[in-house]
């Protein structure tokens, strides 16, 4: 069954940084194998004729000093041969990484869409604190792919390292210790970004709020509220106030560490001097073994602080990156859907809701509470209620968005929470009151309510009719073909009702659902379009209830005109569901749907 982790609590941690690293090393070698290992193997090649010029300047100095030409001359082919095979080795490894970074990067990318689209529910996508670290990861997986640069890299400058550390032994072994001394500038590393980290996202609310802002004082759908309600000020001081919170958290994380790396660097620092001392006037070592240790001592030195500063990086960013990206991952495969039922073929009793009560995770407030009722196949359903009562809710449970805190819900005898969450969304068709403007041409706009068939011209046809936007089709430059959004070449802008009759084809796709939910999918257009709309749409539902395969239609909406056709109505009030029948059985009862009925209905006299 679908499982929903950690409900009701704080999100689960971040996983380890190691084991979340080669996850994503095992992604990008899953994805480019070849590509991968050659841009390691190149890194590590360009690596070694670099460490190899301390070498080749002792050997030139002790040739110089003993007047030795051959051994000058070696060296000095040594320094040319080093140089250019680092050049040359360089150049490739760079043409071949940089080709590797653009492929992995679309592979990462893709990674990242597929998961958080395939989720079952849509908890995430609701939370303050999964969106949070949501957006981070946003931010960061357009730049994953530097992770398997750095972490090539970071093995590049360990080769060097090994390599001077073995040219630093050969004069004595008590040289080792320069590297025991450079043990605090790593440790530092490792953890002043997870400190500056942690402070970034302790303020990640404060840097939403003010991307959130900034899109809205510089894009152009808030533009006329903005202009005519002169907030253009207040936007731009609310972001900076907003910015300034989030930065003081991470200037303050920023000097802590800082002050303790300089100290780090200080340490490593006091020991190469006190080597080279060590190397010249305790041990009474050659000129030429002087020039390797201050050769070799100054690029450990660099070697070292490049190790440091990729460690940094990966440790602060892309490692961090990582984690996340696996906490996507594992978040996503413990809310997958594992269930071991088959969804009905057809409904021959209906939807049975009993006992359910929910509350949306991180919250103490019950949106639905101890609701039981039984939705009979073939019927068209009505959900009445005050904003808040918990309709919506309601479908979100009916749609598998979201799993009961407490009860069941049964199709026919399955329990839901036992059929897969994707076989069951397959047998869904719908529209809401908070539809997305899919800005494509207007055939696939609609025909992505139905994917097999975004491309039938008949069905996509078909459901513009029943969805009643024919006039919308029709004034189209191109039809079908005409291209949606003003942002793009040819594009038309449409009203909000012309966008809102779209979604509600796109939600009449689907010719055979179990289920079809209409969660006020027509708020944008005139109470007698809409009655007209429904009253057509429920006619031709009752008209083959013969035929089909128990449909069951669902109708949210304010307006009591429409929902008065249905065949059963269901009165939310307070998280409660008070009353069910259908318009004339609550009428004659004098109840709370009749209270408002009669309020709306006043309003139109």
């Amino acid at each position: 069954m679908t499982s929903s982790p950690n409900r009701g609590q704080g999100i689960a941690p971040l996983p380890p940084a190691l084991s979340s690293m080669w996850r994503l090393c095992k992604l990008g070698y899953q994805h480019e194998p070849r590509m991968m290992l050659a841009s390691l193997v190149l890194s590590q090649l360009a690596a070694l004729p670099d460490a190899l010029l301390a070498l080749w300047l002792m050997l030139l100095g002790k040739g110089v000093l003993e007047h030795h030409s051959g051994l000058v001359e070696g060296a000095a082919i040594g320094i040319g041969i080093s140089a250019a095979a680092t050049w040359f080795l360089r150049t490739v490894s760079t043409r071949v990484q940089r080709r590797f970074r653009d492929k992995v990067t679309i592979a990462l990318e893709a990674h990242v869409a597929r998961l958080q689209a395939s989720i079952a529910t849509i908890e995430h996508q609701e939370r303050p604190e999964y969106l949070d670290r949501l957006s981070m990861l946003r931010n960061q997986v357009f730049v994953l792919d530097h992770m398997y640069l750095a972490v090539f890299s970071m093995f590049g400058w360990i080769l060097r390292l090994s390599v001077t550390l073995a040219l630093l032994a050969s004069i004595h072994p008590a040289l080792l210790l320069l590297a025991v001394c450079a043990i605090p500038t790593v440790w530092t590393s490792t953890w002043r970004p997870e400190v500056e980290r942690s402070a970034q996202e302790s303020g990640a609310q404060a840097i939403r709020l003010a991307r959130h802002l900034f899109n809205m004082a510089t894009t152009a759908s808030p533009g006329k509220e903005v202009r005519v309600t002169g907030i253009g000020d207040r936007l731009a001081m609310d972001r900076r106030a907003a910015w300034e919170y989030w930065y003081s958290r991470v200037a303050s994380a920023r000097w802590g560490s800082a002050f303790w790396h300089a100290g780090a660097w200080a340490i490593f620092g006091s020991a190469y001097v006190g080597a080279v001392v060590f190397v010249s006037s305790g041990l009474h070592s050659s000129a030429s073994q002087v020039l390797l240790v201050l050769a070799a001592g100054a690029r450990l030195s660099a070697y070292i602080g490049a190790t440091v500063g990729e460690l940094g990086f990966l440790r602060g960013f892309w490692m961090d990156g990582s984690r996340r990206l696996a906490w996507l991952e594992d978040y996503a495969a413990a809310v997958a859907a594992s269930g071991d039922q088959p969804v009905p073929s057809a409904f021959r009793r209906g939807i049975r809701v009993e006992h359910v009560s929910f509350t949306y995770p991180g919250t103490s407030r019950v949106v639905l509470d101890d609701v039981s009722v039984t939705l009979r196949a073939g019927t068209v359903v009505a959900i009445v209620g005050e904003n808040g009562a918990g309709k919506t809710t309601l479908v979100k449970l009916l749609s598998k968005m979201y799993e009961p805190t407490s009860g069941s819900i049964f199709l026919d005898d399955t329990p839901l929470a036992r059929v897969p969450a994707s076989e069951w969304r397959q047998r869904l068709a719908g529209a809401f009151q908070d539809f997305f403007r899919f800005e494509f041409r207007a055939r696939h706009t609609v025909g992505l309510g139905d994917v097999p068939r975004l491309d039938d011209e008949h069905a996509v046809v078909a459901a513009v009719d029943r969805a009643g936007a024919v006039d919308v089709i029709t004034r189209l430059t191109a039809g079908l073909e005409t291209q949606l959004g003003p942002t793009w070449p040819g594009g038309v802008e449409l009203s909000f009702g012309q966008w809102q009759k779209l979604a509600l084809a796109r939600g009449f796709m689907r010719d055979e659902p179990l289920l079809l939910i209409l969660d006020e999918p027509t708020a944008a257009l005139d109470a007698e379009t809409e009655h007209a709309l429904f009253e057509r749409y429920a006619a031709a539902a009752r008209g083959n209830r013969e035929n089909d395969s128990g449909r069951i239609t669902i109708l949210v909406s304010h307006r009591f005109s429409t929902v008065r056709m249905a065949d059963i109505i269901l009165v939310m009030d307070g998280a409660r569901l008070v009353e069910v029948g259908s318009h004339d059985e609550l009428m004659a009862r004098n109840g709370h749907y009749s209270e408002l009925y009669n309020i709306q209905a006043a309003s139109y006299r």
